[in-house]
């Protein structure tokens, strides 16, 4: 029985039009799901902080217990909704502009709509946290302004009646809510959840890492989303609107959700061969019939077979750069680097038993698998179907793209 059954006709779209309502129907769960886990997190960003949290204001002497606690109440360098915008909006240019050689609508909304998971999980685990656990931001007591006279014998309770609750605080309450709401950073989270997928694309799509030798400008093109993380995380310690450790704790979130959602899109996040291949979906609650976009896999689920793809073909199944024998017959996946997922598969694999050759690079060519006779096909290009006899290729004339 093939491993890979063939798709019905009826459930195949056409190549000139893209059905909008039935990718709509497939990732329906997850549009509502996060449109309530948005609403959660709005609901939980207006509420008031949840605990009751003590702190000192002066010991005995007169002197204040925390003066990191005393600085000035300041604006934002970059507002919050300035920062979800910047989180969102630079990686959707860049896969607009990505389009030019993607050139797939299902690969443009579903990666889209990983960029929105990373997001819309990084807010709502951050706001959670701000509001049962939170913490003094740097300017609290500016904010607080509490009505304990300096020098005044201690009247608070806890230990030497040195504690002291909000009850004390005469400024405004909205200031002190937010005040007590210091840990995790929102603008942190946002950045890093948005930011580090957009690298993670870079990488993917331009091949920073991977089997040959790149232009330099991706390796800063792919550190540029970073550098910006940084400088919006590291912008609120100038401001004294966080504490490192706030900006920290937000970059962790961010990050960890921009890998996850990135792997539930692709492939993979670092294997070079995968890492800008979209991950299939053709069934849902919503859409019980299996279904297969014409620029997508034909399975429900990625074999991670080298080539399996189809490494000379174009469109989603190829990453944007051309550089590597990306799009011109020498493709890298049909190579591996010693780790890779692929080198580990006891047969039909790249180091596998059982008859199954080694890679070798020459002047004429280099070969996957058995070497058995195949087809002759363009560019003096010889293949072989992926049924474990394995794949033999031919160095040809190419006139091939370096971007």
């Amino acid at each position: 029985m093939p491993l890979f059954a063939k798709k019905p006709e009826k459930n195949v779209a056409s190549n000139r039009s893209f059905p909008i309502g039935v990718w709509i129907r497939l990732h329906g769960v997850d549009l509502i799901t996060m449109a309530l886990m948005g609403a959660l997190g709005l609901g939980i960003y207006e509420a008031p902080p949840a605990p009751t949290r003590s702190f000192p204001i002066y010991f005995q002497d007169g002197e204040v217990v925390h003066p990191e606690l005393a600085y000035p109440l300041r604006k934002n360098i970059i507002p919050i909704f300035a920062a979800a915008l910047i989180a969102f909006f630079v990686p959707f240019f860049f896969f607009c502009l990505f389009q030019a050689r993607r050139r797939s609508m299902n690969d443009f909304l579903t990666t889209n709509l990983g960029l929105l998971k990373s997001l819309i999980t990084a807010a709502v685990f951050q706001v959670w946290i701000k509001w049962l656990i939170g913490g003094l931001r740097p300017h609290f007591y500016a904010v607080c302004q509490p009505n304990i006279p300096a020098g005044a014998a201690p009247s608070g309770n806890g230990f030497a009646s040195l504690m002291y609750d909000r009850s004390v605080c005469t400024g405004d309450k909205h200031q002190i809510d937010d005040s007590l709401e210091s840990m995790p950073s929102g603008h942190s989270t946002a950045a890093f959840a948005g930011l580090v997928y957009l690298a993670l694309y870079f990488n993917a799509q331009l091949k920073v890492m991977s089997a040959h030798n790149p232009a330099y400008w991706k390796m800063i093109l792919f550190f540029a989303p970073l550098l910006g993380a940084c400088l919006i995380a590291g912008s609120l310690t100038i401001d004294e609107y966080h504490h490192w450790y706030d900006v920290l704790a937000g970059a962790v979130i961010g990050t960890l959700t921009a890998f996850v959602a990135f792997r539930q899109t692709f492939a993979s996040i670092f294997d070079f061969r995968f890492n800008h291949v979209l991950l299939p979906r053709s069934t849902s609650l919503f859409h019980r019939t299996p279904f297969f976009f014409p620029s997508g896999s034909n399975s429900a689920f990625y074999s991670y077979q080298p080539g399996s793809t189809g490494g000379m073909m174009g469109g989603p199944h190829l990453p944007f750069t051309r550089e590597g024998g990306w799009g011109w017959g020498e493709s890298e996946a049909f190579v591996g680097a010693p780790g890779d997922a692929t080198v580990l598969m006891s047969s039909g694999g790249m180091t596998g038993g059982m008859g199954h050759g080694m890679i070798s690079h020459g002047m004429g060519g280099g070969a996957l698998g058995r070497a058995e006779a195949g087809t002759a096909g363009p560019n003096g290009t010889t293949t072989k179907p992926m049924n474990g006899n394995g794949v033999t290729i031919g160095h040809g004339a190419h006139n091939a793209g370096y971007l």
